[in-house]
């Protein structure tokens, strides 16, 4: 099973403080540096010194690492076109080694988008889709040739489709939410992996079931789909460790956050029910970004675990 550091960084961090977490990700042994792809603070956060932007944090990040990989969860299909979108991905690819992947999503908090001038559509799951299909159609589309695309929300006409990422077909594409219809059908149709958030393992066995049988509904092997989970972790020796974890993730996070209070023991065991329901990879959202002990603890005793199930 894979582990994954998630980091939160609009809830207040600058990019040396999102560097010094993803070296020590990868110093540790973790397989995955993520970030989410946000603009404003949410929950008890100032924000303060403000927020950074996604990809030109993970441009930076791809120059200054090595083996980690390196993506979002998510980046909204409000945020950006999808023709540049295909473009920045492709270009931090290339300057990571090919090490990058990129969750989309359809975009939710509509204050941040008032607050930063952001368009902020009803049908934003329209605006996803065909995203997505302009995304792995440029990426796809052989060299020397072009490619267009004519749809509700956006057009191209006889692109280059350039420049190509490092990865062969390409970078992988991460789908994820808790939609009981939309979400399985894109990342069935469209995505690498999906992503389950913040649920008990019953819950997301269910959302697992979901995406498999559409996955078997256009012909797709679903054994090709990876399957992941989002988890919030509070963790330590102690009693008092781990709630002293656990008041630092709530004056950071939102009221509503889900924190899982446990050892490195009783976590390695949580790990081993989300595997037995199919679950191959675990990102482990992060608040405190200024608490590397954790993740030392983690690494030291709860990463040797996951790496036999």
């Amino acid at each position: 099973m894979d582990l994954r550091v998630l980091t939160e960084p609009q809830q207040g961090a600058t990019y040396d403080t999102l560097l010094r977490v993803a070296r020590a990700a990868e110093d540790l042994g973790f397989d995955g540096f993520f970030r989410s792809d946000h603009y404003r603070a949410g929950g008890a956060a100032d924000g303060l010194p403000g927020p950074t932007d996604c990809w030109t944090t993970l441009a930076g990040l791809a120059r200054e690492t090595t083996r980690i990989r390196l993506g979002s969860l998510v980046t909204p299909a409000t945020f950006r076109l999808p023709g540049p979108l295909a473009i920045q991905v492709a270009q931090v690819d290339q300057m990571s080694g090919g090490r990058v992947e990129l969750g989309m999503g359809a975009g939710w908090n509509g204050d941040e988008h008032a607050a930063y001038g952001i368009p902020f559509p009803d049908n934003r799951f329209d605006h996803l889709e065909e995203q997505l299909q302009i995304v792995k159609g440029l990426w796809s589309t052989p060299a020397g040739q072009t490619f267009s695309f004519k749809g509700e929300h956006y057009e191209l006409t006889d692109s280059p489709a350039l420049p190509k990422p490092t990865q062969n077909p390409h970078p992988p594409i991460i789908v994820g939410g808790r939609g009981p219809k939309r979400t399985p059908r894109l990342a069935a149709m469209y995505a690498a992996e999906y992503n389950s958030n913040f649920r008990p393992a019953d819950q997301v066995a269910e959302s697992y079931v979901r995406v498999r049988e559409v996955c078997e509904a256009v012909g797709r092997d679903p054994d090709t789909l990876t399957l992941s989970v989002t988890l919030v972790v509070a963790c330590g020796k102690t009693d008092a460790e781990i709630e002293r974890r656990a008041e630092a993730i709530s004056r950071t996070a939102a009221a509503n956050q889900i924190v899982l209070r446990l050892t490195p023991g009783q976590l390695a065991e949580k790990l081993g029910e989300y595997h037995a329901i199919g679950t191959r990879r675990v990102y482990l959202r992060t608040f405190d970004l200024d608490d590397l002990d954790q993740l030392e603890l983690l690494a030291d005793e709860v990463l040797p675990h996951a790496r036999i199930l």
